[in-house]
């Protein structure tokens, strides 16, 4: 077994057991006979139990015998190989051929591992693919992305957040293959979401609902301004450390994306209270426009991190915060996050008040 020692009897011998455990556990829902061995487990039972257990235990219950093997490879659709350590571009070169139908794979690594013949392997052979985290692949080169455009095209979440050396012209072809993306993080992909990568997003990925560009500092108003007119149905924006962005990127995402729940804006200093006011309109708007249909009080935004942007005032601020009653600034329950912002002393949510109005009654009139 790649990555791990070569499988013993006491591995199988403690995997079974550790499999009858959880048949046991599963409630009794299906008939099961006298259960001695490995191979007397039915399939149907096997797949149900594997759902269960970790994939190292997955991994190892596939090399039990031939009947196990084919109904793990063609049963299991998630898999993680997270835990590895060391070894793992092998190890997706070795396992990733034999499941056939994989529909999530998570290969997040603490140190960079993965290589671009691990990912056209995955290409090539896993065509269901619809979930891949490739985050901190920092081996990586545009050839896995092109790979990816060519094989996974029914991708909806894809991650590589962290890798650094993809460009933007191949995350630009890789939209334009991908098309049914709804969740994609780039987090510190500084080379590969400039405004043209982002261009082509918005023109083809007009399914997508979060996008995470923390730490892109090469993202500016074009980019995002096309992301907001070609992605309406856009929820999740985090533009945290986006420092070229001004009021005209959240101007854009206001007005376009009547769905918007959280909005990222840590560091971003050219924001004003333009944009603030911006988005405590948007919600009148879409009343005033039916642009959201059954919307109530609580719908809107839910989250909005203005951290240390220094030029906004506390009346902008509050007009947003009394806009969106989900917004929050009271203890327990910060949704308006405004750290190093210390003219905004002064914004309150609306319990917040409420609970400093009780107090003060309080105060006035004490229970006797």
């Amino acid at each position: 077994m790649v990555g791990k020692e070569n499988l013993k009897t006491e591995d199988l011998n403690l995997c079974f057991e550790k499999l009858m455990m959880m048949a046991s556990g599963t409630g009794g829902n299906m008939k099961v006979g006298v259960i001695t061995e490995w191979k007397d487990i039915p399939i149907e039972l096997l797949v149900q139990i594997l759902s269960l257990v970790d994939d190292q235990t997955v991994i190892i219950a596939s090399g039990v015998c031939r009947g196990w093997r084919d109904a793990i490879y063609f049963g299991v659709s998630r898999l993680s190989l997270s835990w590895c350590s060391k070894n793992m571009n092998n190890l997706v070169l070795s396992l990733v051929p034999k499941f056939a139908k994989l529909q999530t794979l998570i290969l997040r690594q603490d140190k960079p591992q993965l290589e671009d013949n691990a990912v056209e392997t995955i290409a090539n052979c896993c065509h269901e693919l619809q979930i891949l985290d490739l985050s901190k692949s920092f081996k990586l080169t545009d050839r896995s992305l092109y790979a990816i455009a060519h094989g996974c095209c029914d991708l909806t979440k894809l991650n590589i957040s962290g890798c650094s050396a993809f460009s933007d012209s191949a995350l630009a072809y890789l939209a334009s293959f991908c098309r049914k993306l709804k969740v994609l993080n780039l987090c510190g992909c500084v080379r590969t979401a400039s405004d043209t990568a982002l261009q082509a997003i918005g023109h083809y990925c007009n399914q997508l609902q979060s996008l995470n560009l923390g730490w892109c500092d090469n993202v500016g108003d074009v980019g995002v301004m096309s992301l907001a007119y070609g992605c309406p149905d856009l929820r999740t924006v985090d533009l945290c450390g986006c420092v070229r962005i001004t009021d005209d990127s959240v101007i854009a995402l206001a007005n376009k994306c009547p769905h918007l729940r959280s909005l990222g804006l840590y560091y971003c200093k050219n924001i004003t209270d333009r944009a603030m006011y911006s988005l405590a309109q948007s919600k009148v708007k879409n009343r005033m426009w039916g642009t959201v249909k059954g919307e109530s009080d609580e719908d809107g935004l839910r989250t909005l991190n203005i951290s240390q942007c220094t030029a906004l005032t506390p009346s902008a601020v509050q007009a947003v915060c009394d806009s969106f009653p989900s917004l929050h600034t009271c203890s327990g329950r910060h949704s308006l996050i405004m750290s190093g912002c210390l003219n905004l002393t002064s914004v309150h949510c609306a319990c917040a008040v409420h609970a400093h109005h009780r107090a003060f009654t309080t105060f006035l009139h004490p229970a006797h």
